[in-house]
């Protein structure tokens, strides 16, 4: 089945199911985004009767928003309007801090249903996810360790809420 990517500061459709990638943004050209691939494994998986929405806090063709506020408001539009909120946060501190990530994730902590944490054994600095990964787990949110596993737990989540929202 389809899917849709919308990019900050685009409209989001309504009605539709949707994933929020939330965690760090790369700010250097020579830093890739973990947001491609991950965009590639919910397109592949996805098997949905109706298009997926994927929602990016990145900026379509890399052209950034001339105002902070406008930036700022779409993000927050983005994780207000998500089915599923799915956090990867493979931290470096040196290229991808994760800083606004943490704060995001406290906010979606509110709604644990809605969340899946993503966080790689394997990245520069896991240490540092511990405390999202300890609190995730007291609030009963899935953590996972790989992107496919993340994506796939997202997937799984998605579709129980839909389940949910229709009655099954």
């Amino acid at each position: 089945m389809a899917v849709e990517v919308v990019y900050a500061r685009e409209p989001i459709p309504a009605g539709c199911p949707s994933v929020m990638l939330l965690g760090p943004t790369p700010r250097a050209g020579t830093v890739p985004s973990w947001r491609p691939p991950a965009i590639d494994l919910l397109a592949e998986r996805w098997r949905g009767v109706e298009p997926l929405v994927v929602l990016s806090p990145e900026s379509r063709g890399g052209k950034r928003a001339e105002h902070y506020d406008d930036q700022v408001e779409s993000e927050l539009a983005m994780i207000q309007a998500a089915t599923v909120r799915m956090f990867w946060i493979p931290r470096c501190l040196k290229t991808l801090p994760g800083f606004t990530t943490n704060v995001e994730a406290g906010m979606c902590f509110a709604k644990p249903e809605r969340m899946v944490l993503g966080c790689p054994l394997d990245c520069p600095d896991p240490i540092r996810n511990r405390y999202l990964i300890w609190h995730a787990q007291r609030l009963g949110i899935p953590v996972c360790t790989t992107l496919s596993g993340t994506v796939d737990t997202t997937l799984n989540r998605l579709q129980a809420r839909l389940a949910v929202a229709v009655g099954r």
